[in-house]
């Protein structure tokens, strides 16, 4: 059974209907009853903040609603003690202060969204569907990364 987690810019991809998410869809099958798909709070609540700040109308509002009821939710939970530590040590890691476990790339500070992101990823085995470099460090180390370029405005 395949499980993806979807960044914010693939679930924006699939509420405009954009031609990125049909191409996500036709590899992963996203769609398929035997595929979980799965969001972080983290990006639930960024697209929340893009749709207040740009004032969506009732029918995108409605789309989005839509399409986080079909998605599995992925809280962040302070009893979940396997999520937390995930947090504690890709944050580290990404800095390059991981014992045992030395970054092959430069560190670098992760956003804290980013970071639950990958954190989720990471304790649900899911592989992070995404269009940023933001996770790129992590590939192999503690997630699974499909990676789709983000296509230019107008595309």
């Amino acid at each position: 059974m395949n499980r993806y987690l979807l960044d914010t810019h693939v679930a924006l991809a699939y509420l405009f209907g954009h031609p990125l998410y049909q191409q996500i869809e036709a590899d992963h099958q996203l769609s398929d009853p035997a595929t979980i798909t799965l969001l972080s709070v983290a990006t639930k609540a960024e697209l929340l903040s893009v749709a207040m700040k740009n004032n969506w109308e009732e029918q995108q509002i409605n789309r989005l609603n839509a399409l986080l009821q079909r998605l599995i939710i992925i809280d962040i939970n302070e009893a979940d003690r396997s999520l937390l530590e995930a947090y504690a040590q890709i944050d580290s890691y990404s800095q390059g202060r991981l014992a045992g476990k030395p970054l092959h790339h430069k560190p670098h500070s992760m956003g804290s969204n980013d970071l639950w992101k990958a954190a989720t990823a990471y304790i649900t085995n899911s592989s992070l569907i995404t269009t940023t470099d933001f996770f790129d460090h992590l590939s192999g180390s503690f997630i699974q990364l499909v990676k789709y370029p983000l296509p230019l405005s107008g595309n």
